[in-house]
């Protein structure tokens, strides 16, 4: 059974705190994110909480790129699925790039379609 799409996690650490912290400058770094990677930008949506961190995702035709940042930590979760032809891995190095991250953890999956169950 082909996989309907992949589905990247990845875990930075080592990321500088102020990177992590800037609204703006996530927002932005999503973006680019998605660009370099070719996604096909729909729509996006950013939260900086108080005291600190930032959450959001960028909608892409292909599905989403979501992010959770923890600035006190210097740690940033992200969530890359698509199920189109986009270059992840040139998007994921972006990022990592964006907020100063000394390393990165990935765990990649492929989505497919549910088994059918039976009784």
């Amino acid at each position: 059974m082909s996989a309907l799409g992949r589905h990247l996690l990845v875990e930075f650490t080592g990321c500088k705190a102020a990177a992590l912290a800037d609204l703006e400058g996530v927002t932005r770094a999503m973006l680019e994110a998605a660009t370099a990677s070719g996604a096909t930008i729909v729509t996006h949506s950013f939260h900086h909480f108080s005291p600190h961190g930032v959450s959001g995702a960028v909608i892409i035709a292909e599905s989403h790129l979501a992010i959770h940042t923890w600035p006190e930590h210097g740690f940033a979760a992200v969530d890359f699925f698509s199920c189109g032809a986009v270059d992840m891995d040139r998007g994921i190095a972006h990022l990592k790039a964006a907020f100063g991250a000394t390393n990165e953890i990935r765990l990649e999956l492929e989505r497919g379609p549910l088994r059918t169950v039976r009784a």
